[in-house]
């Protein structure tokens, strides 16, 4: 009776392994940031062929950064124990196939700009940032934050066909916000970065100094997220929550660098995350209750 069973059971789990190696929920992430980029890019909820080129776009990115998270597992697999039971051709052809996919489905059914910006941004975080700038420098986290940074600005160009200031502006806000967030991980995580042999910032240039650009890039952090309203494409409500957010970061920075230990890195690195999605929620409902 149980013998039907297994072939199942295996082919299960060969699928959940690949799925794996895509990294559901930092695709979560990315898909959720650029889904920011597409509604703001239009007034009110997109419907009609606007929601259907929205959901494409969805599904595109997904595919194309889920191509670009499996080839990062290739490339890193050594660390990640996933790949010891993923054979590396089935592993490069199923990345492959990915980015084949969503790149053809973003030019045919989103649009072509929105294709190329997107394989780009594979090119930046899959090569660049992984292959050269990781394991070469300790500012990878700067340089290769453009990636990161990147899913607004895609979403953007889905809806619009076109990247806009508004669109560079919450790119600039990711580009700042994710060396103080990685650095804060990587204070109270030194100790694994050495090992692994990774020229992070903590591993390169010390505690103090590390501490240090945590709170400059706060201090950047919170001039670029007064930039939404600056530039009118937000009010006063967002004007408000941006400001006790990124002042609640700066303050984090501020004793950071003043008094070190590993339970503030830690709450540092959380109130980024809080800072960031909170952020987008303030930019959301501004966008909706008051424009």
């Amino acid at each position: 009776m149980s013998t039907p069973t297994r072939p199942l059971n295996s082919t299960l789990s060969v699928l959940a392994q690949f799925y794996a190696l895509t990294k559901p929920r930092v695709i979560q992430l990315i898909v959720f940031c650029a889904l920011i980029g597409m509604v703001l890019a239009v007034p009110g909820l997109p419907s009609g062929h606007q929601a259907g080129v929205a959901l494409a776009a969805c599904l595109g990115i997904w595919l194309v950064a889920g191509a670009a998270a499996a080839f990062n597992c290739i490339i890193e697999k050594n660390i990640d124990a996933k790949m010891k039971r993923t054979a590396w051709r089935p592993t490069a052809l199923f990345a492959a196939t990915l980015c084949a996919l969503g790149s053809a489905l973003l030019y045919l059914v989103v649009n072509p700009l929105t294709m190329w910006l997107t394989f780009a941004t594979f090119i930046g975080y899959a090569v660049i940032y992984t292959v050269i700038l990781k394991p070469l420098t300790p500012q990878n986290i700067v340089i290769g934050g453009a990636s990161g940074a990147m899913p607004p600005v895609l979403g953007w160009a889905a809806m619009v066909g076109q990247v806009g200031p508004e669109a560079m502006i919450l790119f600039l806000i990711i580009f700042l916000w994710t060396p103080p967030h990685f650095w804060a991980l990587a204070l109270y995580r030194v100790e694994d970065y050495r090992k692994s042999g990774l020229p992070m910032l903590p591993v390169t240039h010390g505690n103090q100094f590390t501490r240090l650009m945590v709170l400059l890039y706060t201090t950047l952090l919170l001039a670029a997220c007064m930039l939404p309203f600056i530039y009118g494409m937000s009010s006063w409500l967002y004007l408000g929550v941006a400001l006790v957010l990124s002042a609640g970061f700066c303050l984090h920075g501020w004793w950071l660098w003043r008094d070190y230990s590993d339970l503030l890195a830690r709450k540092t690195f959380r109130f980024s995350l809080i800072h960031l999605s909170a952020l987008f929620a303030a930019l959301l409902l501004d966008h909706y209750l008051l424009n």
